[in-house]
């Protein structure tokens, strides 16, 4: 069987494919976790471990957001099959230009990344919207990696990277409605119309019937 490798998006745990469904008899599937990085750690040195993971040879990487980033480092320490990368980017030209600002200013810096637990916590106490506390839910199964030490280097090398030496081919499939990554800046990627930064969620049919044209080729 061919192995497949998913890594999740930023903060997320492996529970984010659980409506992704390959076919078990040719597919086997494997999730990466986000490490604990170590103090002011390189993106290329943290993907080197994360490497260290993966024990087949030529794996097919599927990556979600920030998640998608990584698998396009990884491509670049070790042989791999096929690259395909779901809510991402493929080059900071697409990103939108509050990163590049972002970039420019170190604003990386400001991002209050201490108060994501106490801010949720909150938020949840003082509002009473069902929608907003089903998203918060959400949150709580879906994003569980938080530490501090995580979100300031997780936001720091998502705005610095620069894909200097991109790999040859990357498949790509987007949400038109996507409002980390907007579509408008994408290239060469396949978009579902309606589709959000969730739709690894909320839109998995779609995703399946791609991904298996996608591995078919």
């Amino acid at each position: 069987m061919r192995p497949v490798y998913f890594m999740p998006g930023m903060a997320a745990n492996y529970k984010i494919f659980e409506n992704i469904k390959l076919d078990s008899k040719r597919f086997e599937s494997h999730y990466l976790e986000w490490l604990e990085p170590l103090k002011e750690e390189a993106l290329e040195s943290y993907v080197s471990r994360i490497c260290e993971k993966i024990k087949h040879p030529n794996p097919i990487l599927i990556g979600v957001s920030f998640g998608g980033i990584i698998v396009q480092e990884i491509a670049k320490q070790r042989p791999v099959d096929k690259v395909i990368i779901i809510s991402s980017v493929k080059d900071p030209s697409e990103f939108p230009s509050r990163i590049h600002w972002a970039k420019k200013w170190k604003l990386y810096h400001l991002f209050p990344s201490a108060y994501v637990n106490s801010l949720e916590t909150l938020t949840e106490k003082l509002v009473s919207s069902p929608k907003v506390k089903e998203r918060i839910k959400m949150y709580k199964k879906y994003l569980t990696v938080r530490s501090e030490n995580y979100l300031d280097w997780a936001f720091k090398n998502v705005i610095l990277w620069e894909n200097k030496h991109p790999i040859n081919k990357v498949f790509h499939l987007h949400g038109g409605k996507d409002h980390i990554f907007p579509s408008k800046r994408v290239k060469n990627a396949e978009i579902l119309d309606k589709g959000t930064h969730v739709m690894i969620l909320v839109n998995a049919n779609w995703i399946n019937k791609k991904l298996d044209e996608i591995l078919e080729k």
